[in-house]
């Protein structure tokens, strides 16, 4: 059993991590950020053998980079196979899937915003500062609009990691009950 664990663990490790770059593939792609070069060759040498094949299936439509997205959920529906060698019905493993999937989706916006406020805190002129910025400024906005800076403090980071802790505690719920 402790074998199977430490497989889990490396797979679950592994998944994680090529799903979040195909999934900050389709948030660049998205928000129309282009990345700093560095970024650029890491994202696209770590996916493109991946994304490459599946635009064949699912083209960009509407300007976006649905391969991307159909490629780290498809990562994480392997990751979580082990479960159905498990025992576990297929119904359940893609619950399980979708659920993983949302949580990184989730995950990778605090990840971005955590990031931005420590360069706002260290150093805001980061050669990353600007695209990692950039990248937020979605989630940002509309909070902006509704609480504006007080003297001088943007509290907007704090906000949306706030109502991100909430959506996931909302899908936790929504799940078990599944």
């Amino acid at each position: 059993m402790l074998l199977l664990n430490i497989l889990q663990f490396i797979i679950d490790a592994a998944a994680s991590v090529l799903g979040g770059v195909l999934l900050l593939r389709f948030w660049m792609q998205a928000v129309r950020v282009r990345p700093p070069s560095s970024v650029a060759q890491f994202t696209f040498t770590l996916t493109d053998w991946l994304v490459k094949p599946l635009r064949r299936v699912l083209p960009g439509i509407g300007g976006y980079d649905w391969a991307s997205l159909l490629g780290a959920f498809l990562v994480v529906v392997l990751a979580s196979s082990l479960l159905f060698v498990l025992g576990a019905d297929a119904q359940m493993v893609l619950l399980h899937a979708l659920l993983r999937f949302l949580n990184w989706i989730i995950y990778g916006f605090m990840a971005l915003l955590i990031i931005e406020a420590i360069f706002s805190w260290i150093n805001p002129n980061a050669p990353l500062a600007p695209f990692v910025h950039a990248l937020n400024e979605p989630l940002l906005r509309p909070v902006r609009k509704v609480i504006p800076p007080l003297g001088g403090l943007d509290l907007s980071v704090l906000v949306v990691l706030v109502l991100l802790q909430i959506a996931q505690l909302v899908l936790s719920r929504v799940f078990a009950g599944a």
